[in-house]
């Protein structure tokens, strides 16, 4: 079942600081807190949430902290699938991959 936790869940992955990099469709957000509350608007229940899997994942090493990731994300939803394309770039910050950017369309 859909709820808040879900998506703060699904945000561990980031980094948390105000140098996180989002850019979607709306444009660029910096932010941790920022990113998650622009995730709860699109997002505010099961409907919109949905089932989320990746696809076509490539993952390239940069360096020995970085990772650069590319891949297709689909929503299965009640009210409509969406889909689109992302690359994440990972970090390894104190012992923790995290995402540090992130371009999803």
């Amino acid at each position: 079942a859909w709820n808040e936790g879900n998506l703060e869940l699904f945000m561990q992955g980031y980094w948390q600081h105000d140098s996180l990099q989002f850019i979607g469709k709306n444009g660029v957000t910096y932010g941790w807190r920022q990113t998650l509350s622009n995730y709860q608007q699109s997002y505010p229940d099961t409907a919109t949430m949905g089932k989320l899997t990746f696809s076509n994942l490539q993952f390239k090493r940069l360096s020995a902290p970085y990772y650069f990731v590319t891949g297709k994300w689909l929503l299965q939803r009640s009210i409509g699938d969406i889909s689109g394309y992302f690359t994440l770039l990972f970090k390894k910050i104190k012992g923790k991959w995290v995402i540090v950017a992130d371009h999803s369309s």
